[in-house]
């Protein structure tokens, strides 16, 4: 951290009364940091969970006096929906974390979200709890009670204060506030009789006996409904679009299961119900005391002329429930923030490498970045966006202070034992899938690779200038669902759902892994000509691991054997094990022995003795 005193002038005013006063205003130092972060939330604290072990010079800013202020307020009924499982017979950690939806990443074991709760859905205050712990274990530096506003860039830098005169500049700018402002639609008349989500009473006493209409049909929709349809008349649901249910579709941010009571009551016809209306169609009529839903074009009575209108009856009360949206107010007005297309458009739009597009060195971290993998995969929450806020600081330690993307090199012969333990234990490749991979580097000597974990798979046609490491044919692994299988219209329980042969391991359809191998990198053009419904461009040579029930991909005939194959297509060498005897046969009757051979008997390294077995082998004589 650096203050600069900026150049101020000292106005000398002349009271002549009994004294003479002199006044001189000294404006306050400007205070720099390499790093800002905006928001102390979970996005905020894991990306400065890794800006301290670099020990970079950052700082925090939270505007609330604790992190995770979200959490303070929301969910409004306080049961979280990101799943604690705390028991899953294994004791890896790494793969531990695949379900975990709530700890975020760090070398201390303490911290993590099953020694704080044992409920399978933890309660919001614990997480806030949990939270605040992870800040003061790991000395994470935040400033509290500081309310970021007036961001802009200035000369390669971005300037901003608190409302309280001090001034702040840093070199680069991460915002990490998440999307928490309610979602209030400009184009719909009759807003102000409605109940904000964020304002509505948790007591479903307050309901008692009455007539509710929800606006939205999300999981926020329907927490709300579940919370109080024990008491009303009727809970009626109104959303642009038909429910999605997160177990038909593999999108968490859907409806869960723990959340969607009203679907039975509605089914079942207990007066509660779920229809599709687009909102800009509808104003909301008072009359009476009572609420009246009306389309816009029916002026002649506060009820739909159809006396079978299946709203048409009053409500007592009318919840708004329509999500949130990015808050842009903590930027100048000549900061552009563009939002993103279509149903991402509450999120700003970024680049695949987290950066702004309209500001070179913001960049976003947390359910901001949603955007890249919207309705897709798991970046709008804790479990997914702990490992993208991770890829993002990768990418930043080799952009800026030459830090190459961490790696490890090991021989071929140990290629596939490195994939097979990634599968079966990787985290970040799981809970991100088709968004984050690994990547192996083939090096040039032929018996040599480089592995990378948790490479963004959009960038992988800038993988030398976003990693540091030079390439050119590559592996990537990729976690998938199949391309047909999931949606809310299909039947995800049908009885042909999956499938155990390997020969079949390309129809796979639940989370299975995808190898590409790529003789040269893809090329930009490449990436951008991809099918839609591709995550990359079409490889050299493409490998499906047939799915598994039990998500282990360890079935000798089923798994490794099959990639064994592929592996040795790609690298064009018998990847079997062999015992020394078998390798000093092929030795003596062969010009060429296999590469394990190579690497390991004939360099000697077939029998590495301990020192017992050293000292009776020269006690022996065997050894001089």
């Amino acid at each position: 951290m650096t203050l600069t005193t900026r150049p101020y002038q000292c106005p000398l005013t002349l009271f002549v009364f009994l004294t003479i006063f002199t006044t001189c205003i000294i404006s306050s130092p400007t205070i720099h940091h390499d790093y800002c972060v905006i928001g102390a939330g979970p996005s905020g604290l894991q990306l400065g969970y890794y800006l301290q072990q670099k020990n970079r010079d950052y700082v925090i800013f939270e505007r609330s006096n604790v992190s995770g202020s979200f959490y303070l307020q929301y969910p409004r009924h306080r049961k979280l929906i990101s799943i604690n499982k705390r028991n899953t017979g294994k004791t890896n950690k790494e793969f531990n974390m695949r379900h975990d939806w709530n700890s975020l990443l760090s070398h201390d074991d303490s911290l993590l979200m099953r020694h704080y709760s044992k409920e399978l859905f933890p309660h919001a205050d614990v997480l806030v709890k949990y939270l605040n712990d992870y800040k003061e274990k790991l000395g994470i530096k935040v400033q509290y009670n500081t309310e970021i506003r007036n961001i802009e860039r200035k000369e390669n830098q971005f300037t901003m204060d608190d409302g309280n005169g001090q001034k702040y500049t840093c070199s680069k700018l991460v915002v990490a506030t998440g999307i928490a402002t309610p979602n209030v639609p400009q184009n719909v008349d009759g807003m102000e009789h409605v109940i904000g989500y964020e304002d509505v009473s948790i007591n479903p006493e307050d309901f008692e006996g009455q007539s509710v209409l929800i606006l939205g049909r999300g999981n926020a929709a329907f927490e709300t409904a579940d919370a109080i349809y024990g008491n009303t008349n009727v809970v009626h649901m109104v959303g642009r679009s038909r429910v999605r249910l997160s177990w038909s579709t593999h999108y968490v941010g859907d409806l869960r299961a723990v959340n969607n009571g009203l679907l039975d009551t509605y089914q079942l016809k207990s007066l509660d119900g779920v229809l599709e209306a687009g909102l800009e169609e509808v104003k909301i009529v008072k009359q009476n005391g009572k609420l009246h839903l009306q389309f816009k074009e029916d002026e002649e009575d506060p009820v739909f002329s159809l006396d079978n209108f299946a709203l048409r009856d009053p409500y007592d009360k009318v919840i708004r429930c329509l999500g949130f949206t990015f808050d842009k107010s903590i930027f100048n007005n000549k900061t552009v923030i563009t939002p993103g297309r279509g149903r991402a458009k509450k999120y700003p739009k970024i680049n695949y490498n987290y950066e702004s597009v309209d500001n070179p060195g913001m960049f976003f971290a947390g359910t901001a970045t949603h955007s890249l993998d919207f309705r897709k995969s798991a970046g709008g929450f804790i479990h997914g966006f702990r490992y993208t806020a991770r890829a993002l600081h990768n990418l930043l330690e080799w952009r800026y202070h030459q830090v190459p993307w961490p790696f490890i090199t090991a021989p071929v012969t140990q290629m596939e034992s490195t994939i097979l333990k990634r599968l079966n234990e990787a985290s970040g490749t799981y809970q991100m899938f088709g968004i984050l991979g690994d990547v192996i580097i083939l090096k040039d000597n032929g018996v040599e690779f480089v592995y990378l974990e948790d490479y963004p798979i959009n960038l992988l046609d800038e993988l030398p200038q976003r990693s540091g490491h030079n390439a050119t044919r590559i592996i990537a692994i990729v976690m998938e669902y199949g391309k047909d299988f999931s949606g809310p219209g299909n039947d995800v329980f049908r009885i042909n759902r999956a499938t155990g042969e390997p020969a079949e391991a390309h129809h796979s359809n639940f989370l299975h892994p995808v190898l590409y191998y790529y003789d040269k990198l893809p090329t930009e053009q490449d990436m951008k000509n991809k099918s839609i419904k591709d995550l990359l461009p079409h490889p050299r040579l493409l490998h499906h691991i047939v799915e598994d029930f039990l998500t282990s991909w360890d079935g000798w005939t089923s798994h490794l054997l099959p990639l064994r194959r592929f592996l040795e297509e790609v690298l064009d060498q018998d990847l079997r094990s062999y015992f020394a005897e078998t390798c000093m046969k092929l030795a003596l009757t062969h010009t060429n022995v296999p590469l394990s051979c190579q690497m390991d008997f004939m360099e000697g390294q077939g029998l590495v003795p301990a020192y017992s077995l050293a000292q009776l082998a020269k006690d022996s004589k065997l050894l001089i």
